[in-house]
C-alpha cells in the first residue's frame, strides 16, 4: 500500500493563518516606519531653514535689540527671532563690545498643530563710544 503524500487541511490553515499575522506586523511596522520618515523629513527641512535664517541674522548689519523680528516662508511655515544682549563689558571703554544672543524658532503645522525648532546664536556688537550713541 502506498502512502499519499502531501498537506492536510488543517496544516494549510495553520500555515495561511502563521503567514497572515506575519504579513499583518510587517504592514503595521511598514506603516509606522513611513510615519516616522515623514516626520523626519518635516523637521530636517525645519532645521535647514532655521540655519539658513541664523546664518542671515547673524550677519545682518543693524540687528535691532529687544525687538521681535518675524517673517514666514509660506502659510504654514514661519519664524520668529529676538536679540538680547547677553554680555556687556564691565567697565567703561572708549568702544565696547557687546555679545548679543540671537534666539530663533522655525515653526511649522503639521497634523493641525504647530511644532517648532529652536536654535541660539551669538554674535559680537560693536557700541561707539559713550559720548557718541
Amino acid at each position: 500500500m502506498s502512502r499519499k503524500r502531501g498537506f492536510t487541511l488543517l496544516e494549510m490553515i495553520v500555515a495561511t493563518a502563521l503567514m497572515s499575522i506575519s504579513v499583518v506586523g510587517l504592514l503595521s511596522l511598514l506603516s509606522g516606519t513611513l510615519a516616522n520618515a515623514a516626520r523626519i523629513k518635516q523637521y530636517d527641512r525645519a532645521a535647514m531653514l532655521a540655519r539658513t535664517k541664523m546664518n542671515e541674522l547673524l550677519v545682518l548689519a543693524p540687528l535691532p535689540l529687544g525687538q521681535p523680528l518675524a517673517g514666514q516662508w509660506d502659510e504654514s511655515t514661519g519664524w520668529t527671532a529676538r536679540a538680547e544682549p547677553f554680555e556687556r563689558p564691565p567697565g567703561p571703554g572708549s568702544a565696547t563690545v557687546l555679545l548679543v544672543r540671537i534666539n530663533l524658532e522655525v515653526w511649522w503645522k503639521a497634523d493641525d498643530r504647530r511644532k517648532s525648532v529652536t536654535l541660539e546664536g551669538f554674535r559680537q556688537v560693536f557700541l561707539p563710544p559713550e559720548g557718541q550713541r
